[in-house]
């Protein structure tokens, strides 16, 4: 049986259509694309997942504490997000990444679209978050510092008595000797 020779397949364009093809939106395909590879907007929640590095669960949890503002959606109710929001969930994760509560997040966002904003706001919130992490940070090493010498005063070996566990009764005196 002869074979049959393979159809000619037009080249296509970074957004997945044949080039010179035009866009649902009427423009050209690459007009939809910010770079090569990167998928026109809007995507679907997985693609706004994968391209914010944010679980698809956390961006229905920050859309609905307004986060995100309104997000499109489909005749089908699928959400639709437009590379604003992409744009958004980044500002969010790094955020979260930096140890901001969700409150403080919230107030960064509004922030950052706020234009008019006065960056001394901005400021204030941030050092407020620095003086905690500070105070965490100087508890933890407190709390370091304590189980480096009860560890010490510790034998580790087969006598029932320990101080570690004396310290956290609330007990004074170690029960075992160094």
């Amino acid at each position: 049986m002869p074979s049959r020779p393979e159809p000619r397949r037009p080249a296509l364009s970074p957004a997945g259509r044949p080039q010179g093809a035009k866009s649902p939106s009427g423009g050209s395909a690459a007009h939809e694309v910010a770079s090569v590879g990167a998928p026109p907007f809007p995507v679907n929640i997985g693609q706004a997942a994968a391209l914010s590095g944010v679980s698809a669960k956390m961006l229905r949890h920050y859309e609905s504490l307004g986060l995100l503002g309104r997000v499109t959606r489909t005749d089908s109710g699928y959400r639709q997000y437009a590379a604003s929001d992409v744009h958004t969930l980044r500002f969010i994760k790094r955020s979260r990444d930096m140890g901001f509560s969700m409150a403080e997040i919230a107030e960064l966002v509004n922030l950052w679209h706020d234009r008019g904003r006065a960056s001394a706001h901005v400021k204030t919130i941030a050092q407020r978050h620095l003086d905690d992490l500070k105070g965490r940070i100087e508890a933890m090493q407190a709390m370091q510092r304590t189980l480096q010498d009860l560890l010490h005063h510790c034998h580790g070996d087969n006598r029932p008595d320990c101080p570690i566990l004396d310290d956290l009764a609330g007990s004074t005196q170690p029960s075992c000797h160094s």
